[in-house]
This record gives C-alpha cells, structure tokens and sequence, in this order.
C-alpha cells in the first residue's frame, strides 16, 4: 500500500468544452475512476476543483463569466452545489466516500483554523474520504481571495504536507512559450529546484473565456508548492489517467523538482498561509545574516518600509532590488518601524518612548524562502 499523499487540481478548462462551457462529462468520470484507483492503492488523495462559477453560468444561461463580484458570488453559490453533486453521483457509483471543504485565505490566516483545518484533512484520510476542494466564492472578499485555484492548490498541498501536487491543464506541458500563439515553443519536462527562481516563460496571465488562470499563476504555485517540499507536476487535463502514469514512473508532463521540506509546520504558516501586509526593504549585511547565518531582523538593517500593518502581521522580507528572500511576524507596526528603521536596537525606547523589544522580526517567527523576485 503506497501512503503518499497527492493533490490533483483541474481547471474549469478541463473540466468544461470550451465553446459551450457545458460539462465535459467524459473527462470527470476518468478523473474520478481515477482517483478513486488511487485511494484503494492507499494514496491519500485531494482533489482541488475548479468549476462552480463556470457551472453556474451554465445553468443560469449566462454567455460569459461575471465581473461583477456580487453577481460571480451567486453563480457561484448556483454552481457549487451541482458540481459537487455530479462529484457524488460519480463517486458514490464506485463506492468512494467525499466530503465538501470550502476555504478561504482567512482560515488558512488564523494559526487555530489552519490547526483545524489540517486536522479534518488528516481524519478524512483516515476514514478513507477524497475531499473535494475549493474556495468558498460566496463570502470570500477581493482582498482575501485565493486569486485562483492554482494558488489555492498550492497552499492546501502545503497544508497537509503533500508529497505531489498534479495541475491539469489544457496544455500537455510547460512550454518556453505559449504553444498555441508561437509555434517553435519548445517543452520543458523538468524544472529543478535552482532553476524555478530563474524560469523566463512567456507565461499568459489569463486562462480560457471560463477560467482564471494561465501558465503565470501555474509557476507562482510551483514555487509554493516546491519550496514546501512538494514535487509538482502540469499535465493535460483532458487525460486524467495521466496522473496513475505519471505516479509509477513515466515521463509526462512537466516535473518541478521539490525543496528539501521544513519539518516546522508553523514556519510554513508564516510562509504560505498568511497575506503579508507589507514589505520591509533590508541592506545587504541584514539580507546576508538572516539568510546565512540564522539571525533575526534589527532595525539596523532595514532601509525602507511598504504598508500599513500592525504588530505580529506578516511581512515580505525583500533585498534592495526588490526579490524577496523571506517572510516574518513584525513585533513593531509600520509606524514604529519608520522611526526605527536604520538605528540600533539600543536606541529603540528612546526614539518610540517605551521599552519594546530588541528585535523587528525574532528568528522563531522568521522563515527564509528558497526562491526570490
């Protein structure tokens, strides 16, 4: 029996033909038969879905996506419950038990609601249960939203220590360009780890007329997923058995090689579950000692500050051309900070007239990020 726990994330694209935006019904049945395969071969399995909006556009005969945010909340609100419907007719035909979760950023924000959330992912396994993922776009706000399932996807892999995170897409592979607008795009079928930071793909940021992702928000999920220890692959949506291939040993689609994983749940909730709230800009000699030698982040040195934020928000930790090389709880809000930033910790109740603490970030609350810009 193989423990292993995957991710399978399909895109509305796959999920749907394209000119009519009904249900592709062929393609759900291989991907659930599929994924069911795997969960009697004792892989514990996830299923990030995509569709509601799409769905519910459908069934309300709207001929394109909404914009309007009150009006995609109640697509969505019609979608949902019939996708998951389909889902459970599907599942239920080959004896396999799912369960609904509808996240937000604001779950995976709040240290106890990521706790829990973890929790219920870990007895759903347990019982032997596939759950079926995806925002909850009914009550989800601009500034909490995931952005796309892609990231969402990425996030939940995270979550529950995945060792692999399939995207199904309406591309075979990563290719150095988009396939269908420059035709001497070459594939790329592996991505090592040293090489994601420095990956140059001409990248749409917009995926089909249902759909909102693009290859852009696919490689911003390969870099959560693989600095979290999870190997993550792109493959064609419109061949789910890929994925049973792909798992014995084929070379299929597009690999992105892992980080080795941190063995601190709560660094990668600072890391990954949180929205940070602003930046703080840092010299080289503070980029060179949290980066290198552990330390935590003084007022030294910090250059310059981007936000409005409070106490104990998470920050980007960015080097002086703007790459981001860490993240980090603030003991100091932007204020503070301001008045702070570029003098020693010695001098700190003296510029803000109390005793606070010696550090801006403490290590404990600091995590280093494997990529950067």
């Amino acid at each position: 029996m193989n423990h292993q726990t995957i991710v399978i994330k399909i895109g509305t694209s796959s999920l749907t033909h394209p000119t009519t935006g009904q249900l592709a019904l062929s393609t759900i049945a291989t991907l659930v038969e599929t994924l069911t395969q795997l969960r009697l071969l004792g892989y514990r399995v996830v299923l990030v879905s995509s569709g509601a909006v799409g769905i519910g556009c459908s069934r309300l005969n709207l001929q394109e996506r909404p914009k309007k945010m009150s009006l995609k909340q109640a697509v969505a609100a019609v979608g949902q419950g019939r996708l998951m419907r389909i889902y459970d007719d599907l599942f239920s035909g080959l004896g396999q038990a799912i369960a609904q979760i509808l996240l937000t950023r604001r779950e995976l924000m709040d240290r106890s609601c990521y706790v829990n959330a973890y929790n219920t992912f870990q007895e759903l396994f347990e019982l032997g249960v596939i759950p079926v993922v995806n925002e909850n776009d009914t009550v989800a706000v601009d500034e909490l939203k995931f952005g796309d399932n892609d990231t969402l996807s990425a996030l939940v892999a995270s979550l529950i220590e995945a060792d692999w995170l399939f995207i199904l897409t309406d591309v075979a592979r990563l290719y150095s360009a988009d396939p269908r607008v420059f035709p001497h795009a070459h594939p790329i079928s592996l991505v090592r780890a040293e090489e994601l930071a420095k990956l140059q793909v001409e990248a749409g940021s917009t995926g089909s007329q249902w759909g909102t992702g693009g290859m852009a928000t696919k490689l911003a999920a390969a870099r959560i997923a693989t600095s979290a220890g999870v190997r993550m692959v792109i493959t064609r949506g419109k061949q789910p058995e890929n994925i049973s291939k792909i798992l014995q040993g084929e070379t299929l689609g597009t690999q992105f090689e892992p980080q080795p994983r941190s063995g601190n749940a709560r660094k990668r909730w600072i890391a990954y579950g949180l929205l940070p709230m602003g930046k703080l800009y840092l010299d080289a000699g503070a980029v060179n000692a949290i980066c290198y030698q552990g330390k935590s982040l003084l007022a030294a040195g910090i250059t310059r500050i981007e936000g409005d934020f409070s106490a104990s928000d998470a920050v980007q930790l960015c080097d002086l051309q703007g790459h981001e090389i860490a993240r980090g709880l603030v003991n100091y809000n932007s204020n503070e900070i301001e008045r702070i930033k570029g003098h020693h910790s010695e001098t700190i109740p003296e510029l803000l007239g109390y005793e606070g603490a010696e550090t801006v970030i403490h290590r404990d609350n600091l995590v280093v990020l494997s990529f950067s810009g």
